[in-house]
């Protein structure tokens, strides 16, 4: 039976190799690595070995932004993942790139991102030796997967934090289109669904927007989603046709649309991210990744038994910290109280 799977693979394999060729932008990274024994192409193994992946289930546990919010349509990390990967899929297609590869980083961006969502990463960065950043544990988790190097960079290089969401500074960018697109729609993604949840946790109104946002990208969330991923297709549709031939290949969008998306963000730092009410949650999962990780770096034969080895695989801070950044939520917290107890 083995054999027959195999031959029917090969020509398979060739065949949407063939089609790839024929339909892709001239600037689409093509699956021609691909190899294996099976019918996918190689970034179509890369997104199923992510979706069958622990890592990728955990992330329905992990804090988007607000920690444990009292309803059930509040974004978690999965929702946000799944969110990026639908964006980047519809700017990939209709720029005729690799939605194979598009998809792959999009849904693997954050494979790495600690519980807590961005108050368990600062905590991890303050404690562990040499700091934390969920892209390169992201990377590091996607490289141990065994993924391909074009889904690996772009996972690296997909996190812009407070800097530009586009400019000409290539060495900040994934060197594929695909990868770039995923950077763009994480931030297209988050802006707005994290206004969206800070509205119904009633921290803001969108009457409270100022008018140099509105104006440019609209008052209602269709309008916001429409407005910008409209902004990416077009602006890098007509960039791709007048002058993609000697210059950096890039994603574009208008300065205006940038303004905008940058001023958005700025608001929520001020009114959402940085608040009060929702800084002070930071120290208690300063305490509990704190306790947690000098528990396992004082106790290694307690992380042994955890991760289910016989020895570390590297450092025991580094085992450590690989272990707590995989932790959800409810996990870090039951652990947590279960020590202390």
């Amino acid at each position: 039976m083995y054999y027959v799977i195999d031959d029917h693979a090969k020509k398979i394999k060739a065949l949407l190799l063939e089609r790839e060729k024929g339909y892709l932008c001239p600037f689409a990274k093509l699956s021609s690595a691909s190899s294996g024994n099976d019918f996918r192409l190689s970034f179509q193994r890369d997104r199923d070995r992510i979706i069958h992946s622990k890592a990728f289930r955990r992330l329905k546990g992990k804090t988007q932004v607000f920690l444990s919010p009292i309803g059930d349509h509040y974004r978690t990390r999965l929702t946000h993942t799944l969110e990026v990967s639908q964006i980047s899929r519809t700017v990939a297609r209709a720029l005729n790139l690799n939605e194979d590869l598009t998809e792959a980083v999009a849904l693997g961006h954050d494979l790495g991102h600690a519980p807590f969502g961005h108050f368990g990463e600062r905590a991890l960065n303050d404690i562990v030796p040499g700091g934390f950043h969920h892209a390169k544990q992201s990377e590091r988790i996607a490289k141990k997967m065994n993924l391909t190097p074009e889904v690996c960079e772009g996972i690296a290089k997909h996190s812009k934090g407070k800097g530009p969401i586009l400019d000409d500074n290539m060495s900040r960018y994934c060197s594929t289109l695909e990868g770039q697109i995923v950077r763009v729609a994480d931030i297209i993604a988050y802006v707005n669904h994290d206004l969206d949840d800070a509205v119904r946790a009633g921290l803001i109104s969108r009457d409270d927007l100022p008018a140099n946002i509105t104006s440019f990208i609209g008052k209602t969330p269709k309008e916001n989603m429409t407005i910008m991923v409209s902004d990416v297709i077009i602006s890098t549709f007509e960039e791709i046709k007048k002058n993609y031939d000697g210059v950096n290949k890039r994603i574009y969008m208008t300065g205006e649309i940038i303004s905008a998306i940058d001023s958005l963000r700025a608001y929520l730092f001020e009114h959402v991210y940085e608040e009060k009410k929702v800084i002070a949650d930071f120290n208690k999962v300063f305490d509990v990744c704190s306790f947690l990780f000098k528990y396992f770096v004082n106790n290694p034969d307690k992380l042994l038994k955890e991760i289910d080895k016989k020895e570390l695989y590297d450092s025991v801070e580094k085992v450590a910290s690989d272990y707590i950044s995989g932790m959800t939520d409810n996990y870090a917290l039951n652990f947590y109280k279960t020590l202390m107890i």
